[in-house]
């Protein structure tokens, strides 16, 4: 029978896991990867988060690694990652609905300017400018990456009445939704947003992609959500495109740091608003079902839907 071993969140989280697997599946067998009695088997599937590089390195005769984050990049980077170990990265229903409700409240919050209000309320200054408004259906949300959640999001904003169009690396129809492919359609795409939603994986192809010239060629004043990596976006160059008014605003739920130094001027910017990493963290409950589901589909031999390629990085 499977066993899971659990390393994610540490030894004191371990109460937690064992309660939410215990409405879940109770007659999954557990281990507690700091357990000093442990002994790993060929059977044993790992649930981990940022798990050290002499982890990894036992971890290469295991049957399969789950990851409580949906990017894995660093994994893959540690040098001591198993390569040849099956790597599953995080979904499950609840976590496609809460990235989905994170980019709904974020576009909603840059389309009608909550940036500026909550500034304007901690200053005790009331001023209405009676600037045109402009609605859902008015505004063209473009996302980029458009795989499993990605492609949940982008439904759930045309659902709302935003007009959805999506880029990807590769050409692949996303039903209902307009789809860019390859850099000869990244100026296509970008030139038709008025809020860009980035949910790309962080690749070495990725990382530094949202610099000052992609986000010039967005229509003037348009807004950013990144909800995919901190790596993504060259920081400096956000800034300059913010003072500049090449962007609106921008809500950032990952930046680089994490979290950010005291003193980065992100965090004092009045057209940014940050949040901690939060866009589409599941309950232990929510994720304890997802990994049950996974190791089923491995124990029947099918393949999970979000099983990586490390070859893309995701």
């Amino acid at each position: 029978m499977p066993r899971l071993v659990i390393s994610s969140d540490g030894p004191a989280a371990m109460p937690a896991w064992r309660a939410a697997f215990g409405h879940v599946a109770p007659d999954l067998p557990l281990a507690a990867w700091h357990d000093p009695a442990l002994k790993i088997t060929a059977d044993d599937y790992a649930l981990v988060w940022d798990p050290t590089a002499d982890d990894l390195a036992r971890m290469g005769g295991m049957r399969a690694i789950i990851c409580t984050g949906a990017g894995v990049n660093h994994l893959l980077d540690n040098p001591a990652f198993p390569h040849h170990v099956p790597l599953v990265r995080m979904g499950g229903e609840q976590t496609a609905a809460l990235m989905a409700d994170y980019v709904l409240w974020a576009t909603l919050g840059l389309l009608r300017e909550a940036r500026t209000w909550a500034v304007q309320q901690n200053a005790h200054h009331w001023h209405n400018p009676r600037t045109s408004m402009r609605t859902s259906s008015q505004t063209r949300v473009g996302m980029m990456g458009m795989g499993h959640l990605g492609a949940h999001v982008g439904r759930v904003l045309r659902q709302v009445g935003f007009q959805v169009s999506g880029w990807r690396r590769s050409a692949q129809r996303v039903p209902g939704i307009r789809t860019f492919a390859g850099p000869e359609g990244l100026p296509d795409f970008l030139r038709e947003v008025d809020i860009l939603v980035n949910l790309l994986p962080s690749t070495p192809q990725t990382r530094g992609m949202i610099d000052y010239a992609l986000l010039a060629q967005l229509p003037r004043g348009a807004g950013l959500v990144n909800v995919g990596r901190g790596d993504h976006v060259v920081q400096a160059d956000l800034l300059r495109a913010l003072d500049e008014g090449v962007l609106g605003g921008a809500v950032l739920d990952v930046v680089v740091p994490e979290p950010l130094p005291p003193d980065d001027p992100l965090w004092r910017h009045e057209r940014v608003t940050i949040t901690p990493h939060v866009a589409s963290e599941a309950s232990r409950e929510a994720q304890a079902r997802y990994v049950v589901e996974v190791i089923g589909q491995m124990e029947r031999n099918e393949r999970p839907a979000l099983l990586c390629d490390p070859r893309r990085g995701y």
